[in-house]
């Protein structure tokens, strides 16, 4: 019986063994191959060159600039290779003293390790003037590599900055949302290089190698090329936006000149900043000095900056009213300056009043007092449900990340919102567009361009993706009688403009016969007591009212939108009108509208 359990013990233990050889030279076969593929080849990434930007004359406004990186060997800073460490530092210095010494070893700390087999970045970018005279010495050191590494560079500095936006170093955010982002180590941080940074970076290739037990390539087996280069061409004029800034200087605000199929030829928020100090990191003492600014350089205001957009929803307003059964098309009102409401009077912005007012003379003298009582005849409900479908109050769909959507109050807005009642004050408050009401001046620009010919345009700045064709997105959100009714609100707008008594005739100098629509919106509001209002230019500059003026041309064949905002500028005409009139003239002189 022993004997037999001795057998069966001996037969188990040969059955296991036996088992156990068949895994590990059979079945692991095919693990182990991997294993030792792995071990001798290599498969390396090749990092795409960011495609360029450029205007719409195919001027380039985002470029890459020629130059290179330097790498270190790893595993320098062992105890036994210090001294090379050392010595290489003390070359890479002497041949570049423009060098940060503590920076680059900083840099070499942060990434070697005994598991790290690369070369490691130290200097991510030397220009090809400074590297050209040592590149031979360099070249020839086995722990250095120079290659080629190009950086962005903006050739207009900070013109159309906030458009056109900024590449940076890549976080671990981008990294998380974007594994080429990583091996490339920058991306689209702002603007359109952020909203097309999918596209401009491209896609990487790859060289798969042989490498021996050191890690040193011994052969290149296979490569496919990155997919890099791709062009952004921009709808956007750079010499009429370089102009424009010209006419903005020491002002705070933005400016759009928009075709009225949404294509963007300028668009510009003041004050603008270099886009070139961004690339590879700005110091300290300059970022403090832009984010502490009162006038905001940093925030696009196109897209992000937020504002009562005063007297230009008139024009809207104005269609609504002449299109609904609660007002109508003969609605008519005795301006006498002001109107009692409960315990507050609603003063009209002229205090003797306009006498009797229709829609055309409510429009071109832009009178309060018509739009406070038309308002408590539409309610505020169709009122915001009306303004919110001629664009305002949500996103334009403009090619700029993170776009802002505004406020158009409502009754439903407010309850969810700040959980309360609404007054019927707030709705004659919304009517002028004050109290709760925020547009951005891409709103506006959308708003002005259904104005000027009865469609919706998304605005977009790009106008070829490479050889794609962007094609404009126009929308029909006027009813039948909304677009039979639009011509009066179309003739209003030019009698702003050319006719006496409208509130820009004074100040609109162009040779292009505009139509439009000032906007006085106040930063700070005035008590009821107070029978004289103080002066635009007496009150203290950040409590002035920011000044609107959104106007289209040529007035019988709309072609453009020109939206002029200034920050503090006062009164909408005198602020704004010089800034438009110049821009027309400009557009005449380049040849965009014949």
């Amino acid at each position: 019986m022993k004997v037999k359990l001795i057998l069966f013990l001996f037969a188990i233990v040969w059955l296991a063994l036996v088992v156990r050889v068949f895994l590990l030279s059979v079945q692991s076969n095919s693990y182990y191959n991997r294993l030792s593929y792995n071990n001798t080849i290599k498969i390396e990434q090749i990092a795409p060159v960011r495609g360029e930007i450029v205007d719409i004359n195919n001027r380039p406004v985002a470029i890459n600039e020629l130059g290179f990186k330097i790498q270190l060997a790893p595993h320098l800073m062992l105890q036994k290779n210090l001294q090379t460490f050392e010595a290489e530092l003390d070359m890479l210095v002497s041949l570049l003293p423009h060098l940060d010494r503590e920076k680059i070893v900083k840099e070499y700390k942060k990434v070697d390790s005994y598991y790290n087999h690369n070369f490691i970045d130290i200097v991510e970018f030397v220009s090809y003037e400074q590297i050209i005279p040592v590149y031979s010495i360099l070249s020839l050191r086995e722990n250095i590599n120079v290659i080629s590494s190009p950086k962005r560079y903006y050739p207009y500095s900070d013109v159309a900055a906030h458009a056109i936006g900024y590449v940076g170093r890549a976080n671990k955010e981008d990294i998380k949302d974007d594994s080429l982002v990583e091996l490339i180590g920058y991306s689209g941080k702002s603007g359109i290089e952020r909203y097309y940074n999918e596209y401009l970076q491209g896609l990487s290739g790859k060289r798969e190698i042989k490498v021996n037990a050191n890690n040193q390539e011994v052969e290149e087996l296979s490569s496919e090329k990155a997919v890099e280069d791709r062009k952004l061409m921009l709808n956007i004029d750079i010499e009429l936006q370089r102009y424009i800034a010209t006419l903005f200087e020491k002002k705070s605000g933005a400016v759009i000149v928009m075709g009225v199929n949404g294509a963007i030829l300028s668009a510009s928020s003041f004050p603008e900043y270099d886009l070139n100090t961004f690339v590879t990191g700005i110091s300290s003492d300059i970022w403090e000095k832009l984010s502490n600014s009162l006038d905001k350089p940093f925030t696009n205001k196109l897209i992000h900056g937020l504002y009562p957009p005063g007297s230009v929803i008139k024009t809207g307003l104005g269609l609504l009213y002449i299109t609904s059964p609660e007002v109508g098309p003969n609605f008519n009102d005795f301006c006498t300056g002001s109107m009692p409401l409960g315990s507050r009077v609603f003063r009209c912005w002229k205090k003797d009043g306009h006498g009797s007012t229709d829609i055309k003379k409510a429009v071109r003298e832009s009178c309060d007092d018509y739009f406070y009582k038309g308002s408590l005849k539409l309610g505020i409900d169709k009122l915001s449900d009306g303004l919110m479908r001629y664009g305002l109050g949500k996103k334009t769909g403009v090619d700029l990340p993170n776009e802002f959507i505004g406020t158009v109050p409502s009754r439903e807005w407010k309850r969810k919102k700040f959980n309360k009642n609404w007054y019927v004050g707030e709705t004659v408050n919304t009517s002028i567009g004050q109290g709760d009401f925020l547009t951005t001046p891409m709103q506006v620009a959308q708003f002005t361009a259904l104005m000027a010919t009865g469609k919706l345009p998304r605005p977009y700045f790009a106008n070829m993706l490479g050889d794609k064709v962007l094609e404009p997105e126009l929308q029909e959100v006027l009813s039948e009688d909304e677009l039979k009714r639009l011509p009066t609100i179309q003739k209003a707008m030019y009698e702003v403009c050319n006719v006496q008594g409208g509130t820009a005739v004074n100040h609109v100098k162009t040779k292009v016969k505009i139509a439009g629509k000032t906007g006085t919106a106040q930063v700070v509001g005035i008590m009821q007591d107070v029978k004289e209002r103080e002066l635009e230019h007496e009150m203290e500059y950040y409590t002035r009212s920011h000044a609107w003026f959104a106007t289209y041309g040529p007035y019988e064949n709309p072609q453009y939108v020109v939206i002029a905002m200034v920050e503090h500028g006062g009164h909408g005409g005198a602020a704004t009108g010089g800034i438009v009139s110049s821009i027309y003239d400009k557009l005449l002189e380049l040849g965009y509208i014949k």
